[in-house]
């Protein structure tokens, strides 16, 4: 999949015509991509979100939900309070 549109620095929408927003604390990894960045949807067994958008460029991976879903208040409050990573490595 590849981005169409990353208009909006939380927001990103795929050729597939998906919607995806970003993790707040993960959104520094997506600025770097651009509409040739090939990605991939992947299921994990996350405490903020089930699904991760991964960069096969750079392994550079980020915690989505479907645009309109809502983020777990207290599990981004201590994830955003806690830790700051830039990269994720997805094995």
């Amino acid at each position: 999949m590849r981005i169409v549109s990353h208009s909006e620095s939380h927001i990103v929408e795929l050729d597939d015509g998906s919607r995806w927003q970003v993790f707040p604390g993960d959104v520094d990894i997506t600025l770097g991509w651009t509409p040739e960045t090939d990605l991939r949807l992947t299921r994990i067994d996350g405490d903020v979100s089930d699904q991760v958008l991964v960069s096969n460029d750079d392994d550079g991976r980020v915690r989505v939900l479907p645009e309109g879903a809502l983020w777990p208040k207290d599990h981004v409050k201590a994830k955003l309070g806690s830790t700051r990573r830039s990269r994720r490595a997805t094995k």
